[in-house]
């Protein structure tokens, strides 16, 4: 009876040894302890980060473009490195991305590529700029025909050069600028046509726009001198097109 009992009692003493090494086993399993995975994760170092931009970054800008969201991403990313927003005309976009003065700039097509890197970003809806008492404004949208007969505007900054058949010329001058000529409709003498984002620079109470089926788009792009391709312009381009934070400037 007493032997029986003895060996009853070390049954689950060695029992119980063996659970507790299969405990520790399994424990180990699941920490990784020992995997050649956890070694090469040990290993492996965080990747070199870019060093910081110096100095301003200077953006050009034509009229009616719209960086905002990029300059706010620069603003975000680089704080050691000023973004300088320098406005110019669609016609001295050319000579100023030549000048040397600017790093960049956001213009509009077409412009001459020579010794310049360009990347197309956006095409612009182009829009019928009327008087509010104008009968056009019955329509949501215009068509090219809508327009026969109307005197149609062209200020000397015009940048569609759309052809309206039917159309009539004015008797006057034309005006200097896209806000000479909307002044003009405004008050009620016939109509520019102008990409949807000159007309909401320009607009007034006492005129209104509509789409106009068509007529030319216009496309803005991202311009700079190549021999001039520092690692803010890269930054600039990486966010332009889209690239996180942690992307390579490549």
């Amino acid at each position: 009876m007493v032997g029986g009992g003895g060996s009853r009692k070390r049954r689950p003493a060695a029992g119980a040894k063996a659970a507790a090494s299969a405990r520790s086993a399994s424990a180990a399993r699941r920490s990784g302890a020992g995997s050649p995975k956890s070694a090469t994760k040990r290993a492996q170092k965080p990747e070199p980060q870019p060093a910081p931009l110096t100095g301003t970054f200077v953006l050009g800008v034509v009229p009616g473009a719209t960086p905002g969201k990029w300059i706010d991403a620069w603003q975000q990313r680089h704080p050691e490195a000023p973004l300088e927003l320098r406005p110019f005309s669609v016609a001295d976009q050319l000579a100023q991305l030549r000048s040397g003065e600017i790093d960049a700039a956001i213009v509009r097509l077409p412009l001459d590529r020579e010794g310049l890197h360009v990347i197309p970003l956006y095409d612009e809806v182009p829009v019928a700029v009327v008087s509010v008492d104008s009968h056009l404004t019955a329509a949501d949208e215009l068509t090219l025909d809508d327009l026969a007969g109307e005197i149609v505007i062209v200020p000397r900054d015009d940048v569609l050069a759309a052809v309206i058949p039917g159309a009539v010329a004015p008797a006057f001058t034309p005006p200097v600028d896209t806000a000479e000529a909307i002044a003009t409709v405004a008050a009620g003498v016939g109509v520019i046509v102008v990409p949807m984002s000159l007309a909401r620079l320009h607009r007034r109470k006492d005129v209104d726009y509509r789409p106009l089926r068509g007529a030319p788009t216009s496309r803005v792009a991202l311009a700079w001198p190549a021999e001039a391709t520092t690692p803010a312009v890269e930054a600039f381009v990486g966010i332009v097109r889209g690239r996180t934070a942690n992307s390579s400037r490549s």
